[in-house]
């Protein structure tokens, strides 16, 4: 996951009537996002939209997730938000601390576009990177002179970054008790869920009749023990005599 870059929140430099007007659209949001992206909105700081866009199919980012945010600065929205990946992605649109270049957050933004128009053209530019306005040079350089190696690069970053389950992670932490548990099993200990269950040894047994079976195996081992004893005295004695 990328660094976040420490921003102060600007709820108090924004004037009301921009508020509300944030409020009323991050609301809309929540209550009905674009397709593919799911939206995070913060109760404690309006001006920070946390979002989730899932990969596209057909490029090297089908299947992913990617967490990003939009910050909108005190002068919004005269000045259009700042997006950030925090999920790394090897993209030509997308520095190195997950800061996203696109138009739209630059020189074609409008006050009337909307944070909606913002997330959807940023969930496009997944699927049409612009390497003319690339920060990521790397990725711009070979999405222009070797596409195979750029999407090769790219589908592992997201394998490694993005991918939720097995064999990748989306950044945040799984909870073990999430998704389908194994079934339990009442009074078989050998088939308990979960990692601390271990199977009772066989010498044990299960219940008195393990106990029964130790004490058993407990006397044998003594009489044992005391026949030999006695068969070493006999020895010594019959030495004696001679």
């Amino acid at each position: 996951m990328y660094t976040n870059t420490l921003m102060n929140s600007n709820v108090e430099n924004l004037p009301p009537q921009v508020l509300r007007l944030v409020y009323k659209e991050v609301s809309a949001l929540a209550a009905d996002p674009p397709e593919g992206i799911k939206i995070y909105p913060s109760e404690e700081d309006i001006t920070e939209l946390h979002t989730a866009i899932e990969g596209p199919e057909g490029t090297p980012f089908a299947g992913g997730v990617f967490r990003m945010r939009l910050v909108l600065g005190k002068d919004f929205p005269a000045v259009p938000p700042k997006g950030y990946f925090l999920t790394k992605i090897f993209h030509p649109n997308v520095g190195h601390k997950g800061e996203i270049c696109v138009n739209v957050l630059k020189r074609d933004w409008k006050a009337e576009l909307g944070l909606r128009h913002v997330l959807l053209t940023i969930k496009c530019l997944l699927i049409h990177p612009n390497p003319e306005s690339a920060l990521n040079e790397e990725a711009g350089r070979l999405l222009l002179e070797d596409y195979a190696e750029y999407e090769s690069r790219a589908r592992l970053l997201t394998e490694i970054h993005a991918i939720v389950g097995p064999g990748g992670t989306s950044g945040a932490s799984q909870d073990p008790n999430d998704g389908p548990q194994p079934k339990k099993h009442a009074g078989d200990p050998t088939k308990r869920a979960g990692p601390s269950a271990a199977p009772v040894p066989a010498a044990l047994g299960n219940g008195a009749n393990g106990a029964s079976t130790t004490s058993s195996n407990i006397s044998n081992s003594s009489s044992t023990s005391n026949i030999a004893g006695k068969k070493k005295a006999d020895k010594k004695r019959a030495l004696r005599r001679l």
